[in-house]
């Protein structure tokens, strides 16, 4: 539980759910959403999985940015893709496993690079809400 918010984010759906209509109050994300085709749905709009990964990777680049200078490791080219898979549990409900790719350029050392992506997922909102809740697995590429 942090000890201050210093921002609420909200957001409303309505309609059926997953076949509904997402909002956001400042009206940043307004978005109809869709079972994927995959679910056994029509697909052809967003989803609650596509907006948890984009999400928690601008949340995990952000946090990799900062820590990474914070430790002394340059990162000026990076990206940040999360894989969010979702499916059946063994508790008849549904779960989900994620896979944050990160790809970092310039120069920086496979070790520096595993170092900085260990020490952002310690920091990372989203990493830190997972935690012992997901899977989450760590790819680490340097170019």
């Amino acid at each position: 539980m942090p000890s201050q918010i210093l921002y609420t984010a909200v957001a409303t759906s309505d309609g059926d759910g997953r076949n509904g209509h997402v909002r956001s109050d400042d009206g940043l994300i307004d978005a109809d959403v869709r079972t994927p085709k995959e679910m056994g749905g029509e697909g052809g709009a967003t989803n609650p999985e596509q907006l948890f990964a984009a999400g928690y990777a601008a949340c995990f680049h952000s946090a990799l940015k900062a820590t990474s200078k914070q430790h002394g490791v340059s990162i000026t080219d990076s990206a940040v893709t999360a894989e969010v898979g979702i499916g059946p549990n063994d508790a008849g409900g549904f779960g989900l496993a994620i896979t944050l790719n990160v790809e970092l350029g310039g120069g920086v050392s496979q070790e520096d690079a595993e170092k900085a992506v260990a020490v952002a997922h310690q920091v990372c909102p989203y990493s830190n809400a997972t935690r012992g809740n997901i899977d989450v697995k760590l790819e680490v590429e340097v170019a």
